[in-house]
């Protein structure tokens, strides 16, 4: 597949069964996150991988922090917090690092992480890997991120669920650029 091609037509795999990402594939996965800009080159992510029994140990991770912030949650609450990281067979969690930098400010080095996870996406896409970037409050919680051994300075932006697709995947529609993109000719007057 060409860049282009993944580029343009990629798209979200919300329903993911085994085989995961093979050892090469993943590889791939990480090269392609590598390449995000990257302004001071300071390199702001990092990585988790979920798979096997863990994806269990993150779910319980889940419904302790569902427990924490509504205590009073029912169990059909807890089970699915559970049961979320068994979406996929293979989970990388997106982590920006953020450092104090006097030309590069925390914000966009949040967006270069952000880029590096687009660039799994992409490259998942291009292999035939089925992916989908995942968010929602568990991504700020303070007891997901301290289950997670995060430092002070770091934050998950997001859960890339991959697989194998369980169905084929959808032709996204096209999308008009012209609604999207304008030209500027200077200063607006008020």
């Amino acid at each position: 597949m060409d860049a282009l091609d993944a580029l343009i037509n990629r798209v979200s795999a919300p329903r993911l069964i085994e085989p995961a990402p093979t050892a090469e594939q993943r590889e791939h996965l990480f090269k392609a996150a590598l390449r995000a800009p990257d302004h001071g080159q300071l390199r702001p992510w990092r990585f988790l991988t979920v798979e096997g029994d863990a994806r269990h140990a993150l779910g319980e991770l889940f419904a302790e922090a569902i427990a924490s912030k509504y205590p009073d949650a029912d169990e059909e609450t807890l089970t699915k917090a559970r049961n979320m990281p068994l979406r996929a067979p293979l989970l990388i969690l997106v982590i920006a690092r953020i450092q104090e930098h006097p030309k590069v400010p925390a914000q966009e080095q949040v967006l270069a992480a952000g880029c590096a996870a687009h660039g799994i996406l992409l490259a998942a896409y291009a292999q035939g890997i089925g992916a989908v970037w995942r968010t929602g409050e568990l991504s700020y919680d303070q007891v997901v991120n301290s289950g997670l051994g995060l430092a002070d300075n770091e934050q998950v932006i997001g859960y890339l669920y991959l697989g194998t697709p369980q169905r084929d995947l959808r032709v996204s529609p096209p999308v008009n650029v012209d609604e999207y993109v304008s030209g500027w000719v200077g200063k607006a007057q008020g």
